[in-house]
C-alpha cells in the first residue's frame, strides 16, 4: 500500500511538472528588460519569450509581435524551442506509459511484474523529459547572464531572468522528482532457492538383535 501511495505521489508530481513545462513554453516572459542604469525609461516593460516579444505600457496596454522568421532567430532560441517541445512530447509519452503501470489502474492486472516495469519505464521517460527541460532553461538562462555581463551590450539592451524561466526550472524539478519516485517502484527480483531433496528413509528394523 505504501508503494502504491509513493507511486501515485510520483505520478502527480511528474504530471504537475509536465503541465509547468507547457505553461513555461507558452509564457512570453522568458527574459525581461533590466532596469539597471540611471537613464532607463520605466514607462514601459519589455519582455521576450520563445515565440514572441511584448511591450507593456504603463497605461496597461500590451503589444506583442510574434517572431516571423525561424531562420532569423539565434541558435540559442532555436535550440531552447526544440528542447522544450521534445520535453513536452516525452512527458506526454511518459504519462501514457506510467498510467498503464499504476497500481490503481486495471491494466495488466494478471502480470504484476510487467505492470510495475511499465511504471518504471514511465518514470525513466519522465526523468529524460525533466533533464531536457532543465537543459533548455539552463542554456537560455546562461545566455541571458552572458549578455548581461558583456561589456559590449548596451545598458538599455540588457535583460534579466523572467518568470517563465523560473517556472521552467520548477517544472524540471517536479519531473525529475516524480520520475525518481516512479522508478522506486521497480520490482525486486525474488531469490529462488533450489527444492530440497528428500532424504531416504531408513529401513525399518527387523527386530532381531545380533551380538
Amino acid at each position: 500500500m505504501a508503494n502504491a501511495g509513493l507511486q501515485l505521489l510520483g505520478f502527480i508530481l511528474a504530471f504537475l511538472g509536465w503541465m509547468g513545462a507547457i505553461i513555461s513554453t507558452a509564457m512570453p516572459q522568458w527574459k525581461t528588460h533590466s532596469y539597471a542604469g540611471d537613464n532607463i525609461v520605466t514607462a514601459q516593460s519589455i519582455y521576450e519569450g520563445l515565440w514572441m516579444s511584448c511591450v507593456s505600457q504603463s497605461t496597461g496596454q500590451i503589444q506583442c509581435k510574434v517572431f516571423d522568421s525561424l531562420l532569423n532567430l539565434n541558435s540559442t532560441l532555436q535550440a531552447t524551442r526544440a528542447l522544450m517541445v521534445v520535453g513536452i512530447l516525452l512527458g506526454l509519452i511518459a504519462i501514457f506509459v506510467a498510467t498503464v503501470g499504476m497500481k490503481c489502474m486495471k491494466c495488466l492486472e494478471d502480470n504484476e511484474v510487467q505492470k510495475m516495469r511499465m511504471a518504471v519505464i514511465g518514470g525513466v521517460i519522465f526523468l529524460i523529459a525533466g533533464l531536457t527541460v532543465l537543459v533548455a532553461t539552463a542554456w537560455y538562462g546562461n545566455r541571458i547572464v552572458q549578455e548581461f555581463y558583456d561589456p559590449m551590450t548596451p545598458v538599455n539592451a540588457r535583460y534579466e531572468f523572467g518568470p517563465a524561466l523560473f517556472t521552467g526550472w520548477a517544472a524540471a524539478s517536479l519531473c525529475l522528482l516524480g520520475g525518481a519516485l516512479l522508478c522506486c517502484s521497480c520490482p525486486r527480483e525474488s531469490t529462488s532457492y533450489p527444492t530440497p531433496r528428500p532424504y531416504p528413509k531408513p529401513a525399518p528394523s527387523s527386530g532381531k538383535d545380533y551380538v
